[in-house]
């Protein structure tokens, strides 16, 4: 009997995503889009106008997905299931991404300080016959932060690749008064979700 294929393609350069997915035992090989460079990055991650964070971010993992799966059929590799996701923190209707510099991050800080935002994840797996995307929506609610504390956590250099200036898995989980939600969700890869996907896919999953 020919053994099941239990790998998968993952579009994505997060160490945490990795995490994740080996937490569950999925075995992956990683495919990844390119971000810059002479032609410009595969998928922009531009925001369209008038678009929400909730079609926003859902848009952007499919592209990445399909962006993904065009660039397995172009190599002749072998065709598996393609993982991909997004993260983006919203807050009064604003989409947080990666701030660029410290003064950056320290304005997205000083909005989160006291109050509730939305950390959304969608994920997109796309197959051979199958093409699937979930966005995963948690609250997150920041204690106040002080001004002390803010240029403390910007001098570490943590918040600078991470959507709202942030990472629950680092030294910001001190800043965390209350999460409702996902916490794998908040990290970058909601795992219920991607195992539902996953399994949707072929991929044999408990």
């Amino acid at each position: 009997m020919k053994p099941v294929d239990k790998k998968i393609y993952l579009a994505s350069k997060s160490p945490r995503r990795r995490e994740l997915l080996r937490q569950i035992g999925v075995d992956f090989e990683l495919l990844l889009l390119r971000s810059d460079g002479p032609r410009g990055a595969d998928v922009t991650e531009e925001v369209n106008p008038n678009e929400d964070a909730y079609t926003y971010v859902g848009r952007v993992a499919m592209e990445k997905a399909e962006c993904a799966w065009n660039m397995l059929q172009r190599r002749h590799l072998v065709p598996r299931p393609v993982l991909a996701a997004d993260t983006t923190v919203t807050i009064d209707g604003a989409i947080l991404g990666k701030p660029a510099n410290t003064a950056e991050a320290i304005a997205m800080l000083e909005k989160l300080s006291g109050r509730t935002h939305q950390v959304m994840t969608a994920i997109a797996v796309k197959h051979t016959r199958f093409e699937a995307q979930i966005t995963q929506v948690s609250d997150v609610r920041f204690g106040e932060l002080t001004p002390a504390s803010i240029q403390a956590y910007c001098a570490t250099g943590e918040p600078y690749d991470k959507a709202g200036g942030y990472g629950i898995q680092g030294l910001a989980s001190v800043f965390i008064e209350h999460i409702e939600g996902s916490h794998s969700g908040i990290m970058g890869l909601p795992i219920y979700e991607t195992a539902k996907l996953l399994r949707q896919a072929g991929l044999p999953l408990p």
